[in-house]
């Protein structure tokens, strides 16, 4: 790739990592990039009856912000509706959760994966 690499490409390369990980660690990958109208959930992934919703931030490692600092309050409302639509399509409710990864990139190559086990919850505040 080119050294002025898309946002979405950055973004996939995240993704990956992210699943990995998560493969690693026990857990099935159930759906990437389910999409709804105003939402999207990057990761759905499944370990002991537990489905973690999961949002990933890729930066390159000179970027301006944190990933962490990308998942503002209008963020975290819209991964809830779009939970709340995958939710309504299964037969039984499993136990969720929202989950956050930040993927540090330097040239294409994953430098350092934070993830974060119930980043934020459903409750209104």
């Amino acid at each position: 790739m080119q050294k002025d690499q898309s946002s979405r490409s950055i973004g996939n390369i995240g993704e990956d990592a992210v699943c990995e990980f998560l493969k690693r660690h026990g857990y099935e990958v159930v759906s990437r990039n389910f999409t709804i109208r105003g939402g999207e959930i990057d990761i759905i992934a499944e370990k002991n009856d537990i489905l973690a919703f999961v949002e990933v931030k890729s930066r390159k490692s000179d970027g301006l912000t944190q990933g962490e600092e990308a998942v503002t309050e209008g963020k975290r409302r819209r991964i809830i509706k779009t939970a709340e639509a995958y939710l309504n399509k299964l037969e039984e409710l499993p136990r969720c959760r929202f989950d956050v990864a930040v993927v540090t990139l330097d040239n294409n190559k994953v430098r350092h994966l934070k993830y974060y086990v119930a980043a934020f919850d459903a409750s209104k505040k």
